[in-house]
């Protein structure tokens, strides 16, 4: 059982440690004496935190830098205590040390009482979903083991506690003397309770992640063609549950489904199982195209939330600050993505616990309520449903800067696309030829190249001369205008001058696009001045990663394209620089 046992700087967390391994003869044969020794050489007085700070620049400063994980057992159980550091400089090490936890230890100095960390950390082990609490007063011999002390301790922080929704246990000890970490001794006859020893039994071990629905988030996909062998191997470490050979399995957010046609090992046996923490490779007996980032589900079981926007829980550790209207990476199991930061709903003072719901930003320590956007949909559980699948962190410029778990699932306004193209995905037939094997036949990658920009600067021209190009060099290539599929697929919701039905619109051009792209085809689309909005519907539907957009003009809308064209003037250069993005991409042959 993983416990965490955190509070404010120098308040006993590591002496109480100490001292439970000392009692416990939990220490390894000599280090104890060895610990002493060093201290007599030194002529510092001994302290049991020296048993667990062994960092030198810990020892020198007194504080716990890194988290320590410290085994030990009891007739009961097995644990790993980790050592959480109390300093604020040092939270981002306290989280890492708390994300792992199922219960948690959280230490209060008699002396100094209730401090700013000793608020903040709580509420932190609160926002990570651990409900099992026990609050260690300490250094009740510097107080004289003082029941007014203790008491008067436990009526704030127990209102605190209830303030975050915790309650939990209070027990007053002494790490140095060993009052109530193993034993009950005799100076606090006042005190009924457990000890720190017997608490830690009573906590509920939570239930074994084989026990949860299968979750296993898509590391990549391999294939060996070198050995002439075909199978897609799918591969990744189970967050929670287990798989079987013939399970039926769903991938979200895709939608697609196949089943488990066998479970592959780099030299061991032969076996038909896997489960959670093991990484593993999956065949699948239907072929289907997934990649990297997508979440494997057993399709009889709970499936995950799937959505573009979700309100979660963060603490912000960035050296700037948290803002909107700026994008972020957010790396959830295995998927990367690019998030805004929606809206600040509250801003928690870990001192006071008081909210803060007009600020603009979310500076460095603070801990936040938040609602986020992605610009593709996320897969993920509720933290109190499946914690493993709902952490995350977010990278602002290539530094991890903070971490949250998400509390709710938003609706979207891609919602109803994602309705359609999962229903789609599901009924999906596929054939005995493999998007590979058409791409081997063609010799060239299926692509979809959107070539847009404002009204009469030349986009058929530049579509149709690249589609000639191409078709001379030998590729399976094809033009599809807009009014092809507007006075066609579209002739029963288009309206003369009624531009409302844009995202349905988009929506089935991106169907009759993904069939072709399917077949192999290099296809050529015109529309006027997409937009980042419209470039989302279309890649939410077209089951592809290779999707290239031309901007032709002067004046492009938000929409982030990959070669920048100038029209009839230029179209020689113009059809030389896609022709060169396509190979750089690897669509077509680069000599």
């Amino acid at each position: 059982m993983n416990i965490v046992i955190a509070g404010h700087v120098d308040h006993g967390k590591s002496t109480v440690i100490g001292r439970l391994l000392a009692d416990t003869d939990s220490l390894p044969e000599g280090k104890l004496e060895m610990v002493k020794r060093n201290c007599e050489l030194n002529s510092r007085p001994f302290e049991y935190a020296f048993l667990l700070d062994a960092l030198k620049d810990e020892q020198s400063q007194g504080i716990t830098i890194d988290s320590a994980r410290v085994f030990f057992s009891t007739a009961k159980r097995d644990y790993i205590i980790i050592d959480a550091p109390g300093h604020i400089e040092f939270l981002k090490n306290m989280v890492t040390g708390a994300s792992r936890a199922e219960a948690a230890l959280l230490v209060i100095d008699a002396a100094e009482g209730i401090q700013e960390n000793s608020r903040r950390h709580g509420y932190m082990v609160s926002m990570l979903g651990i409900k099992q609490i026990v609050a260690l007063v300490s250094k009740m011999d510097l107080v004289k083991y003082d029941k007014a002390t203790f008491d008067a301790i436990v009526a704030e922080y127990k209102k605190f506690l209830s303030d975050v929704n915790l309650s939990g246990e209070f027990i007053p000890v002494s790490g140095m003397a060993g009052d109530n970490i193993t034993a009950a001794g005799n100076r606090m006859s006042w005190y009924k309770g457990p000890t720190v020893l017997e608490a830690l039994d009573i906590f509920i071990k939570d239930p074994p992640a084989i026990d949860k629905p299968f979750r296993m988030p898509v590391q990549d996909v391999y294939k060996f063609t070198k050995w002439k062998d075909n199978r897609r191997v799918v591969a990744g470490t189970v967050a929670t549950g287990q798989i079987n050979v013939g399970d039926e399995i769903v991938f979200y957010p895709s939608g697609k489904t196949s089943s488990v046609k066998s479970i592959e090992g780099f030299n061991c046996p032969e076996h038909t199982t896997a489960s959670a923490g093991e990484a593993v490779a999956f065949t699948l007996s239907k072929q289907i195209y997934i990649k990297r980032g997508e979440m494997a589900v057993k399709a009889n079981q709970d499936h995950p939330k799937v959505t573009g926007r979700f309100r979660a829980n963060i603490f912000w550790m960035g050296k700037n600050s948290l803002e909107k209207n700026k994008k972020y990476m957010i790396k959830l199991g295995t998927t990367k993505e690019t998030v805004e930061l929606e809206q600040i709903i509250r801003i928690i003072n870990g001192a006071d616990l008081s909210s803060e719901t007009t600020k603009r930003c979310v500076e460095r320590h603070d801990v936040a309520e938040c609602i986020f956007t992605s610009q593709q949909a996320l897969t993920f559980d509720l933290t109190e449903e499946n914690a493993a699948t709902s952490r995350f962190v977010i990278v602002d410029n290539y530094e991890i800067c903070g971490g949250g778990i998400i509390r709710q699932a938003l609706e979207d306004k891609h919602l109803w696309l994602r309705d359609y193209v999962m229903r789609r995905n599901y009924k999906w037939e596929t054939g005995i030829i493999s998007r590979e094997d058409r791409a081997e036949r063609y010799n060239q990658k299926s692509a979809l190249i959107l070539i847009t920009g404002e009204k009469d600067v030349g986009k058929k021209s530049v579509a149709k001369a690249v589609e000639a190009k191409l078709f001379a060099e030998g590729k399976i290539v094809y033009f599809l205008g807009i009014g092809n599929i507007l006075y066609g697929v579209d002739a029963d919701i288009k309206a003369p001058g009624i531009n409302s039905n844009k995202p349905e619109h988009l929506r089935r051009l991106s169907e009759v696009a993904n069939i072709m792209l399917d077949a192999g085809i290099i296809l050529i689309i015109t529309a006027v001045e997409l937009t980042n909005d419209d470039l989302e519907i279309i890649k939410g539907t077209i089951d592809t990663d290779s999707i290239e957009v031309i901007w032709v003009g002067d004046s492009p809308t938000d929409v982030n394209y990959d070669v920048k064209a100038s029209g009839v003037e230029t179209i020689d250069e113009d059809i030389d620089s896609i022709k060169k993005m396509l190979q750089n991409k690897g669509i077509i042959f680069k000599p």
